[in-house]
C-alpha cells in the first residue's frame, strides 16, 4: 500500500467521518520546507551569500536525487545545512528566497511536490 493511502486512511481514522477524495488531495512534505529551496540554490545570493556559500549548498544539493530527499536526521535537516552555510532566518528568510527560486524550479527540481501542484491544477480544469 501507498504512503498516500496510508495517510489518507489514517486521516480518514482521525477525524471519524468520510469526505469526497476528489476534494482533499493531502500533500505531505517529506521534510522541512527549506528542502524546496534546494531546487535552485543560488537563489540563496538573495540573502547577500557569496559564491562560496552558495558552491556548498550546491555540494548538498548534488548528494541528493531530489532536494525532497535531503535530510539525513535532525541535525541535517534543510534548514540546518542552510544555517551552516548562510546566516538564515526560517521565518524571515525562507519566503525571500523561496519568491527567488520560484514554483516552476521548486516543481521542475522537486517530483512530489510537483504531482501534487499538477493535480491541483487539474481541479480548475
Amino acid at each position: 500500500m501507498s504512503w498516500r493511502l496510508r495517510f489518507v486512511e489514517q486521516v480518514h481514522k482521525n477525524i471519524r467521518r468520510g469526505w469526497d477524495e476528489r476534494k482533499v488531495l493531502p500533500y505531505v512534505q517529506r521534510h522541512e520546507f527549506e528542502a524546496l529551496l534546494f531546487a535552485d540554490v543560488a537563489a540563496f545570493l538573495s540573502l547577500d551569500a557569496d559564491a562560496e556559500s552558495v558552491g556548498r549548498l550546491q555540494g548538498v544539493r548534488s548528494q541528493f536525487d531530489t532536494p525532497e530527499d535531503i535530510n539525513d536526521d535532525r541535525d541535517t535537516a534543510p534548514s540546518k545545512r542552510i544555517s551552516q552555510v548562510v546566516p538564515y532566518n526560517k521565518a524571515a528568510d525562507g519566503p525571500i528566497v523561496a519568491a527567488e527560486v520560484g514554483l516552476e524550479k521548486m516543481r521542475a527540481a522537486c517530483p512530489r511536490f510537483g504531482a501534487w501542484l499538477a493535480r491541483l491544477e487539474a481541479l480548475g480544469r
